[in-house]
Parts: C-alpha cells; structure tokens; sequence
C-alpha cells in the first residue's frame, strides 16, 4: 500500500510540476515510517523524479538560468546544513506536519488561481535570501523545496507559470542533493524497500509528466493532493505514532 501511495504522489505531483517531496512524507507519515528513515527516503525519490521533470521541461523551453541560478547558488548550502542536521523525533513531526497542512492549502489557493502575470526583473538580494531561506527548509525536512519556491515566483511575477515549473523541478533536484549529501556526512539509514519505491516513484513520475503535458486540468489534482497532505500532516501534529 506504501508503494502504491508513492506511485500515486509521484504521478500527481510531477502532473502538476513537483517532485513528490511532500506526498511521499505524507505517505510514509501515514503508515507509521520513523523520521530517521523518511528524510532519506523522501529526498532520494525527489532526485529520481526531478531529474525526469527537469529534461522534460528544460528540452520544452520552459526553463529560465536567470532566474534559477540565484536561488540554487544561495540555497544548495543551506540544503546541506539542514541535511547535516537532525531534529528529535518530538520536533521533527510537528515541523514536517505543519510544512504537510501548509502545502496543503497552497495546493488548495494554486488550485484556485488564473491567468498569467507578465514577467519583471527579479531582484538578485531578495532571491537570495528566499533561496537561502527555502533550501535549509527543504534539507531539514525532506521536502525539495519546490512547494515553496512556486508560489513565490508566481507571487513576484518573475517567471510565467510553465517555465516556473522548469525552475521548480530544477531547484528540488539541486537541493534534494545537497540535503542527501549532508545526511551521507552523518549516519544515514535507508530502508530496504527503497528500491521498489524508487520503481514507483520513476513510473509514477513519468506517466505525470505525460499527463501534464497533454494540458490536465490541475484543479482536481490540487484538492487532491490538499486532502492527502492535511490527513497526514494533522496526524503528524496531532500523534506521537
């Protein structure tokens, strides 16, 4: 069932432009996996996916380096620090429960949005800092970052919403790395169902990627995936097990 739950991430999350970071904490949260397990695991599944969505994206064009470079230069460290990091099981849940309800009511507020804003010039210090500030967010919980990311360039105006999703894809990978990287300088543990996760996961994301490029409606998608992640986000807060 894990498995299964994974594939299904996997393909809505890489429909909608995402990597699955999120979902596969909200699956493995679910069926009870230790955080000491689900970090790895999450992060590992993120660079298999956003490697697919990044070739796919990129090979359409919908990709900007001036926007992108800026958030990877700046937040790669800091995805490596928060990796290096190990909050206690009492903080980790609640944290990774409330990233779990917040992105589900982005998803629920992305669902609901329009339309398309011309792109301005971004500037170089506030991008920066918000990448900085996302990738020791997404090292130390296990989320790629994008889910944060998105909104934000969305919001700024930087980047029409396909190339955004270029960027997103892009920016999981590079900080799903370097928060895998941090971990490997500590004790690190995988589980054995790693591989058979890792299958999903690549099926999973190939077959969104399909999707979303056939021009799927996205709002359905998004509540969804809301759903998913306040369940497993709620139980993360609210339980201990």
């Amino acid at each position: 069932m894990l498995t299964a739950l994974i594939f299904a991430a996997a393909l809505l999350y890489s429909a909608v432009g995402f990597a699955g970071g999120s979902g596969y904490l909200a699956a493995m949260a679910l069926f009870g996996v230790a955080p000491t397990v689900m970090r790895p695991a999450a992060l590992t599944l993120n660079i298999f996916v956003a490697s697919i969505a990044t070739v796919r994206y990129y090979r359409a064009g919908a990709f900007s380096w001036r926007v992108f470079w800026p958030f990877a230069v700046a937040s790669v460290p800091f995805a490596f620090v928060g990796g290096w990091l190990t909050l206690p099981g009492g903080v980790y849940r609640p944290a990774v429960g409330g990233v779990l309800v917040y992105a589900a009511w982005l998803c629920l507020r992305r669902s609901a949005s329009a339309g398309e804003v011309e792109p301005r010039q971004p500037r170089l210090e506030v991008m920066a800092l918000a990448g900085a500030a996302i990738g020791f967010l997404a090292g130390l919980t296990g989320v790629g970052g994008g889910i944060f990311l998105s909104p934000l360039i969305i919001l700024a105006g930087w980047a029409e919403a396909r190339v955004v999703s270029g960027i997103a894809a892009a920016f999981i990978l590079v900080n799903s790395a370097a928060g895998l990287l941090g971990m490997l300088s500590r004790a690190m543990v995988l589980p054995a169902q790693l591989p058979w996760w890792t299958v999903a996961a690549v099926v999973g994301g190939l077959l969104g990627s399909e999707l979303g490029s056939r021009h799927l409606s996205n709002t359905t998608i998004q509540r969804v995936l809301a759903v998913v992640l306040a369940a497993a986000g709620l139980r993360m807060v609210l339980f201990r097990q």
